[in-house]
Order: C-alpha cells, then structure tokens, then sequence
C-alpha cells in the first residue's frame, strides 16, 4: 500500500489575514520575530481608470494565502541537499530536516519556491514547518497549532486523498508556483477573486513581512 500523505486545507474564502496562525506558529516554536515558518501574503490587484476629473478603482481585488512548508511529492529542498539532512518521514509523507546532518549550507533554501526554508545563524542550521509532528505523535492535542489557533477555521489537515476528494485539486493560486513542479500537499478553496498562477493580474502587496 502506498504511503499517506498529510495535508493543510486552507479556505482563501474565509481568510482574513489576521495570521493567528503565523503568530501560533512562532510561539510554540519559539521562532524569532524574522523567521516565519507559517506566513500570510496579501495578493492584490486591480487598476485606477479616469472619471471626469477623478479617477475611480476598476476590477480590485485581494485574498490572503497562508503557506508554509508544502510537504511536497517531490521536494527540491531535498534533492538538492548535500548532506541528505531532509527526508519524508515514512507514513505521513511529512517533510523534515535531521538537524545532526544539516550543514546549513543553505541550498535548500534556495531551491524551495515557496521560500518555506529559514537559516539559523546561531547554530548554522536551517528550520521549517515540521507539521507539528511532536503535537502529533505525542501531544495532548494532535492538531498543528496553526489549525488550532485560526479563529476563522480557515486551515484544517487530513489525508491529501480525502481532502481532495472533498474540497478539490487546486494547489498553486496566483502567486504561487505551478503545482506540477513540486507536487505540493496542500487544497486550497478558492476565493471569488481567486487569480490562476499562470495568468495572475495582482502582486505580492506584503513582502517586506513575508
């Protein structure tokens, strides 16, 4: 039998941007203020068109997409590794780094298109979301503390097969990358205004926090 992959849903029609997740995140992991294993951008677009003497907003829009780690099928980070610090844990399919191989060469870092990869400089070691796989296997809770801190419920986890079969296939909204590349374990639902990655009309409007 193949292997399990966990997965994050995440609902762009409900995300407000408040990044109760992104905080959660960094609290439980003790993350400094600049390394953000869980981050929310803000995409938006849209145009100014002339009205007489003014001119007046056409076609605006923004959603909010939290991303993290995509635990992908087939993660770059993990080919490009010279020290074969990052594995899939057999099982989940989670994607973790073996801090005691980790030469912080940071080659994964670059690699990962998601830029869901931090470099540590106090230990020369890179961190990333590591699904709260403590909480899971051995926690009270055994839910990701981003999932359990949304007040909105806009993040949940499972089975990347069930939670396709129930919210659908897409993985890669404008402006993330093509999910043929990476094979990402996520599904997102769309916001109305969500935009296609290949043809997506807004940018990034937050990436000095991102």
């Amino acid at each position: 039998m193949a292997n399990k992959q966990l997965a994050f849903h995440v609902k762009l029609d409900q995300c407000t941007g408040c990044r109760a997740c992104q905080v959660a995140c960094q609290d439980k992991n003790d993350l400094p203020a600049e390394t953000t294993w869980r981050r929310v951008l803000e995409y938006s677009g849209g145009s100014w068109i002339p009205d007489g003497d003014m001119f007046v907003p056409s076609g605006e829009f923004t959603y909010f997409l939290p991303i993290a780690c995509m635990h992908c099928e087939n993660p770059p980070c993990m080919e490009v590794c010279p020290a074969g610090a990052i594995f899939k844990r057999e099982g989940e399919g989670i994607v973790l780094i073996d801090s005691e191989k980790c030469i912080g060469c940071r080659y994964c870092q670059w690699a990962c298109p998601y830029g869901a990869l931090w470099f540590d400089g106090e230990i020369n070691k890179m961190s990333k979301c590591n699904f709260c796989i403590d909480l899971l296997t051995t926690g009270d809770r055994h839910v990701p503390v981003c999932v359990d801190a949304c007040p909105y419920r806009c993040i949940e986890f499972g089975m990347l097969d069930e939670l396709q079969a129930k919210y659908g296939t897409l993985a890669d909204p404008a402006p993330l990358p093509d999910a043929s590349i990476t094979g990402p374990s996520v599904v997102f639902t769309p916001h109305k205004d969500t935009q296609p990655n290949n043809s997506g009309t807004g940018e990034i409007m937050n990436l000095e926090e991102v």
